[in-house]
Order: structure tokens, then C-alpha cells, then sequence
């Protein structure tokens, strides 16, 4: 960057500060100075913004749409910096006004708008169009409150609200001219020979834009998220009556819609918020899509060439009745015409072969919120039905439900998987007769992660080590990582690849001391497992080897151990209980195991509360190890397994999602597998006595359940686990027991390993070189050219 440049985002920063938030150098605050900062950023975005949009309506290009019910992106002026290769200049700018950029970066809030891999998926493939030059709005809920803000009390999670909106959020532009009328509710009659909605509730989706930029700012796209207004503001007539509550039900309604994320649906008015959030998100965007579409003068039928519309699992389902019901109730189209018009624009990417995650909504529910949009489902289904007719057909209506996972995929015209191992157990496990009524219909698209953010960003000592070994310009080919391989026998690149991984264990090691109160030794090894809190992921699996492990040490405390930090980190959701006694036996164990003085520091469990992106770019380039133990069959992909790859960390897995082409890359050499296979878990599940035979077959397990239920670890309520317990005995669903002697002896390998220090690190290096094929951007090309039928802009 020239120096005229750096004083231009000097004086620009300068002029936010002192009109844009009405301070002087002399009395900002932190804040004031990363507001003022984000806004000089943000000017520097507009342009390619505006070019990019000018560009795709002058050439008439296609876009995409990405409907989902997160994006979690995290913080974005690191970000932004990055990809405009301002970073640097940043840093020198505001070291100059005597403030510190990494302190700075930290200020901002996390935007609390996903959970977990669906929705930072999302946002890194929004990343990876901005980079490709795939034109595309991202379509979501601007969430108030987002999930929830995660801590723990005698060790048991406590949720409360997520705030970030507190504060200004300087990347996004307000769009009030943006806004539509979403319905719910009321009734349907015919007029004049057609059927007419008439909702009895509305709600206004008003638009919120946020500029998303790729790669050396060459493109950008737009993260459009709705918030939710009344349609009348207030109830003046009843105020004045005294029925002030009554008054402000309108705004109640609107503002409960953009709340939450995932509010608790194990009540009816849960399920009807769920619902009506779903619905709010696909009016919305459709809308929007066709208004824009109209406007430059194209016939609905051309729709499919000019619009490419993907869902982000089950949550947009409802898209495929809503365009139907604009096509056909707005517009006047022939229902089998609309049908037509509105498969050939949608996808739908499956997320889950967990049949209980496929959304079903009981017909009263669905009818009762929205009865048009029932009439449409059902004659949808009747379509279905007439074409590909019994004795193989699969109903989308059955049973007094609405199936969301059959609806979206007769309603699109492809399917996609997203790792190989996942698309075919779609194939063959989830929608067998649907596949077998529609061959072809679902291929795969194995996910990816940005490098920019997840290498480029977040760890500057590897991604400067890279630059100097192979040159610039792997940021947007990441294939180009392979060229490491020539180095890995080099002792000086080894020596400098552990340095950079030294570095960043040292700086998390300061984190945890501030943050958790607990030491831990940089030059242990970092062993780490971060993600949703779920049996099938199976922290289980992971605390009950770090109890044997414990045992172990005492058992021989001369023993040749490996030092190890234990890391944890991820939320359960609010009403699962089983999630939340996981998190609690955790947080009980790592307190018996840090303070016991004969481990001499040997092990060490750590569980930072509120796990989110910012601290994701903490921990992944300090891990070691990564641990991606889910049951086999039960993952779908995993993106956390692709970002820890990047960084040097080797993985101790199952073959699930995507480790099974974790593997195929790295090697059997640079990976600790263990454990049934999908095909093997199946049969095992036929013995009904399978955890029993396994734990009587491991005394080491044992043990471990005898010591849990012992209360050992809950001395103050010496049965708090026994429903665990007795769970693992007798309900091991997700066969923690006959995996753990394999996953024993994973980890037994991997400390050996690690004891190595030289064929460690070749370890560690081999997984940074052949990452490559883990780029999102390699996904969305993937996209663009098997679903979208979409030609880069660059």
C-alpha cells in the first residue's frame, strides 16, 4: 500500500471519528476508534460492491440466492483487511493515533447470527463467491439475540442473550425502501375462480445489507438479513383504554420473529415461533428475488436462467410452496407451470442423516400458520403421487405431518450431499425411495473453508512461513499448498513450522491463564475437540478417555507421559438434557483432574465457555490434535475437521463426513483412525447387548462408569451421573462403548507420536500441504458448474 494510501485511511478514520460518531482523538474510546476504523474499511468495500452489482446487471448475469437460517460470520474487520490487503497498513495507521489493532480487532462483538457448521459453512461460502466472481445475495435473520451467550455455573450451562446489537454494527446498511408483508395466520377463499390468502397476522421484513468482499477486493457480494417490524406500530385506541399491553402486541409479534435463533420448540407457541421464523426468512427472499427479477422486463417462465436458488437444509423448505403460491396467486401462472418453474431454480443441500433433524411439522400446526401454503404442500404431494405413483411412492404428507425433508426434495431439481461418504448414505439411508423414483437427482458437493480467514487470517506466523516457502498467491489456489511437500524433509522448515506452531500454543496458553484461570504448558500437547455438544459427536467418548487417561497417570506416575491439555469448547442446545449433563460431567471432571496434585501438570481439561468464531481463531491454529470422533454414519461432513487439517493439526477419527477424504489426502501415515465403520456400526446395533459385551471387554472402561457412578466426580450429589451411566450400559444409541478401547489406543499412538518430535511435525506439516482440496472455493466452482448452472464473473 502506497503512502498516500495510508494517509488516505488515516484521514478517513479521522473524519468517521470526528462526523460519523462526533469524537475527538483526544476522548475516544476503544470503541469509538474500532467503529471509526470499520467504516474506513467499509468505504473502501462500496466500490467494488457497486462495480460488482453495475457488472452483473449490465450482463445480464445469472444469480444465486442462498437461503439459511444462519451465517455465522463472525468478526469481520480482520477480516475485511485481509481480503483488501489493508491489514498491515491498519496495523501502522493505528499504531500511529497510540492504538493497538489487535486490541482493537478484539472489541468487536461476534454477530450472533448461527450456531454452529451449517452457518459458518454459510458464511464461508459467501466468502468463496465473492472470490470466484459468482454473483449472489445471501439471504437471513438479522437475530437480535442470536443462539445465546453460553457460561457455566457449578459447571452446568446457563444461557442468557447474546448483545451484540448494543452496539452499532458498522458494516451493514439499513434498507427501509426494502421491506415486504409477511402473512401468517387467517384464512383462504376462493374469488372470481381463484383461491385468495387472507392472512390474519403480517408482519414487515425490513432489509439490512452487509457487503461481503472477496479476495484482493476483486468482487462483492451481498449478505441481505431481514428484521422483523410491525405492520402497524401501535395501538393508539386500546392505549388510551388502558389495555397497554394489548397495545403493543403488534410490535411483540414482529420483534419475537427476529429475536432468537432456534427458540425452544418443545411447546406448541415454540413450534409456531419456529415455523413463522422459517416462512418469514423464504417470503422475504422471495419477494426480494422477484421483484428484482421483474424489474429487469424478463417472463417468469425464464426465471430458472436468470435465478439459481440454493436451501440450506430443511429450515428454507418452505420456498418451494411460497413461490408456487406467488407464481400461481400474484402472478396467475398455471400451477403444473409453476411447479416446473420453481424445481428447475431450487436446490437443496442435506445436512443430516439424523431423521430426527429432518423438520416435521404435525398438518394442524403447518395448517393453522398457514393454510394456503397446506393446500399447496397437499396438492404437491398429489402431483408426486400422480407421477410417481405407489408402489414405491413417498409421501410428503404423511402420517398428519408435513415432511420438510421429502417436501424440499421433490421441490428442487438437485439434491446435494456434502462430503462422499454423506451424498451416499442419502442415497442408500435417508431418501432411498426418492432416489431410486429420481436417479441422478442427488449428487455431491464436499465441503470446504475459506483459507483466507481460516489460514490466512488467523494465523499469520503459518500463513508467513507459506508465503516465504512457496511464494504468494495460495490464498485463492490453495492447491497450491502441495508445493510444502518438497520442504517437509528440510530440518530448517520443520524447525520454523513448529516455531509458528509454538507461538500460537504460547499466546492461547496466556488466553486460557487470563480467561480460565488454569496453566497450561505451550510445549504440551493440545489436544482439542470444539463443536456442537451432541451424543453423536461424542464429547462422551472424549471425557470418559480423559478420566482413564487420569487413572492411568496415577496408576504410573514414573510412566514416560506425554504432557496433555484437554480442550473443550461448544454450546448444547437449551432443552437437551443429555447434551447439557455431558457439558456439566465435563466441567465436574476437569475440576478433580486440574487440582490433583500427583498429575504434576501431566493433564490438564479445559472448557472455555461461549464458544464461537473469534475463539475458533484461537484455538485451531494452537491444536495439535483434532478430534473428530462422531459416530460413523451420523456426520455429515464437518468443517472444524478441514480448518484444523489447514493448520497443522493431525486427526485422531472416525471414517465419518469428511474424514473419510480427510484420509484419502493425507494419508493412513499422518492420521490416527479408530473405530466401526458406518456399515460395521449398523450391524453392531442388531446385538442388543453391544455396550454391555464392550464394557465387560475393557476394564479400563469399567472403571471409568464405576468411578462416575461412584460419585467421584459429583462428591456433593454422588448420583448426579447414574442416568448417564446407565445410559452407556443400556442405551448406547451411539456406541460409545465399542469404540473405546479403539479410541484408547488412538490416543496412545498419538502420544507416541507426538513424543517424536521430527516425525511429529512431518505429521503436522504433510496435513497443512494437503489441504488444499478443503477449500470452499473448490466447493462453490463445484456449485456453480453441477447445480446452478453459473459462469464466474472473474
Amino acid at each position: 500500500m502506497t503512502e498516500f494510501s495510508r494517509e488516505g485511511l488515516k484521514a478517513d478514520i479521522l473524519r468517521h471519528l470526528t462526523y460519523t460518531l462526533g469524537k475527538d482523538p483526544e476522548h475516544a474510546s476503544r470503541y469509538d476508534w474500532r467503529v471509526a476504523l470499520s467504516y474506513a474499511i467499509r468505504d473502501r468495500i462500496v466500490e467494488p460492491w457497486f462495480a460488482s452489482t453495475r457488472r452483473t446487471w449490465a450482463e445480464g448475469r445469472k444469480r444465486v440466492y442462498y437461503l439459511s437460517m444462519e451465517f455465522l460470520i463472525g468478526r469481520l474487520l480482520e477480516d475485511a483487511t485481509v481480503n483488501l490487503g489493508l491489514r498491515e497498513a491498519a496495523v501502522e495507521v493505528m499504531a500511529g493515533f497510540g492504538q493497538d489493532f489487535r486490541t482493537i480487532v478484539e472489541d468487536e462483538p461476534d454477530a450472533a447470527l448461527g450456531n454452529g457448521g451449517l452457518g459458518r459453512l454459510a458464511a464461508c461460502f459467501m466468502e468463496s463467491m465473492a472470490t470466484v466472481g459468482c454473483p449472489a445475495y445471501g439471504y437471513g435473520i438479522r437475530y437480535e439475540h442470536g443462539l445465546f451467550r453460553q457460561r457455566f455455573e457449578g459447571g452446568r450451562q446457563v444461557e442468557t442473550p447474546e448483545d451484540w446489537l448494543r452496539q452499532t454494527h458498522p458494516w451493514e446498511f439499513a434498507r427501509p425502501e426494502s421491506a415486504y408483508t409477511i402473512g401468517f395466520k387467517g384464512h383462504v377463499e376462493t374469488q372470481g375462480g381463484r383461491e385468495v390468502w387472507v392472512p390474519g397476522e403480517t408482519v414487515r421484513a425490513s432489509a439490512h445489507d452487509t457487503p461481503v468482499v472477496g479476495w484482493k477486493g476483486r468482487w462483492a457480494n451481498t449478505l441481505r438479513l431481514w428484521a422483523a417490524e410491525p405492520t402497524t406500530l401501535f395501538d393508539l385506541e386500546r392505549f388510551n383504554r388502558g389495555d397497554y399491553a394489548a397495545a403493543a402486541e403488534p410490535e411483540a409479534l414482529a420483534r419475537t420473529l427476529s429475536r432468537v435463533l432456534y427458540p425452544d420448540d418443545t411447546t406448541y407457541q415454540g413450534k409456531e415461533l419456529r415455523l413463522k421464523q422459517e416462512f418469514f426468512l423464504t417470503s422475504a427472499a422471495l419477494q426480494d428475488i422477484l421483484r428484482r427479477f421483474k424489474a429487469a422486463g424478463h417472463a417468469l417462465t425464464d426465471l430458472p436462467r436468470h435465478v439459481a436458488i440454493q436451501m440450506n437444509d430443511t429450515h428454507p423448505a418452505l420456498a418451494g410452496p411460497e413461490l408456487v403460491r406467488i407464481l400461481v396467486d400474484d402472478e396467475g401462472m398455471m400451477f403444473d407451470t409453476a411447479l416446473d418453474v420453481a424445481r428447475a431454480c431450487l436446490g437443496y443441500t442435506n445436512h443430516t442423516l439424523l431423521p430426527e433433524a429432518l423438520e416435521r411439522w404435525a398438518t394442524f400446526t403447518f395448517g393453522n400458520v398457514l393454510p394456503r401454503h397446506m393446500q399447496i404442500v397437499e396438492r404437491i404431494d398429489s402431483w408426486h403421487r400422480r407421477i410417481y405413483g405407489p408402489p414405491h411412492y413417498v409421501g410428503i404428507v404423511k402420517h398428519h405431518e408435513v415432511r420438510m425433508g421429502e417436501l424440499a426434495f421433490v421441490m428442487a431439481h438437485k439434491v446435494n450431499g456434502v462430503s462422499a461418504l454423506h451424498s451416499d448414505l442419502v442415497k442408500r439411508n435417508l431418501f432411498p425411495e426418492l432416489n431410486a423414483l429420481h436417479p441422478g437427482r442427488i449428487i455431491n458437493q464436499t465441503n470446504g473453508v475459506t483459507p483466507r480467514r481460516w489460514l490466512k487470517m488467523c494465523n499469520p506466523a503459518l500463513s508467513g512461513l507459506i508465503g516465504q516457502t512457496i511464494g504468494e498467491g495460495w490464498e485463492d489456489d490453495l492447491d497450491r499448498l502441495r508445493g510444502l511437500e518438497a520442504h517437509v524433509d528440510d530440518a530448517g522448515f520443520r524447525a520454523a513450522f513448529g516455531a509458528a506452531k509454538r507461538a500460537n500454543k504460547a499466546a492461547l496458553s496466556d488466553w486460557i491463564g487470563r480467561n480460565e484461570g488454569v496453566a497450561v504448558d505451550p510445549d504440551a500437547m493440545f489436544d482439542v475437540q470444539v463443536k456442537r455438544i451432541h451424543e453423536y459427536k461424542r464429547q462422551l467418548l472424549n471425557i470418559l478417555e480423559c478420566i482413564a487417561h487420569w487413572q492411568a497417570i496415577r496408576a504410573n506416575p514414573n510412566g514416560n507421559w506425554v504432557p496433555r491439555v484437554r480442550i473443550f469448547g461448544g454450546k448444547a442446545a437449551p432443552g437437551y438434557a443429555v447434551a447439557k449433563e455431558i457439558i456439566r460431567l465435563i466441567n465436574d471432571v476437569s475440576v478433580v483432574v486440574n487440582s490433583d496434585p500427583e498429575v504434576r501438570g501431566l493433564l490438564k481439561i479445559v472448557y472455555p465457555p461461549n464458544y464461537n468464531v473469534s475463539m475458533a481463531e484461537r484455538l485451531i491454529p494452537a491444536a495439535d490434535l483434532s478430534e473428530q470422533i462422531s459416530t460413523a454414519g451420523k456426520e455429515a461432513s464437518g468443517t472444524g475437521n478441514m480448518k484444523f487439517m489447514m493448520n497443522g493439526a493431525p486427526t485422531i477419527g472416525t471414517l465419518d463426513g469428511a474424514n473419510v477424504e480427510i484420509l484419502e489426502q493425507v494419508g493412513a501415515e499422518n492420521f490416527f483412525l479408530f473405530g466401526l465403520t458406518a456399515e460395521e456400526v449398523m450391524k453392531r446395533r442388531e446385538n442388543p447387548d453391544h455396550a454391555r459385551d464392550a464394557i465387560l471387554a475393557c476394564q479400563p472402561l469399567q472403571d471409568v462408569l464405576q468411578m462416575i457412578a461412584e460419585g467421584r466426580f459429583s462428591p456433593d450429589e454422588p448420583d448426579r451421573y447414574h442416568g448417564l451411566v446407565h445410559r452407556v450400559w443400556h442405551h448406547d444409541y451411539f456406541l460409545v462403548a465399542s469404540d473405546f478401547a479403539a479410541y484408547h489406543a488412538a490416543q496412545g499412538q498419538a502420544a507416541a507420536a507426538y513424543a517424536d518430535r521430527d516425525r511429529w511435525l512431518r505429521m503436522a506439516a504433510m496435513n497443512t500441504a494437503r489441504s488444499g482440496f478443503f477449500s470452499s472455493d473448490r466447493t462453490i466452482r463445484g456449485y456453480m458448474a453441477d447445480i446452478w448452472s453459473v459462469d464466474p464473473a472473474l
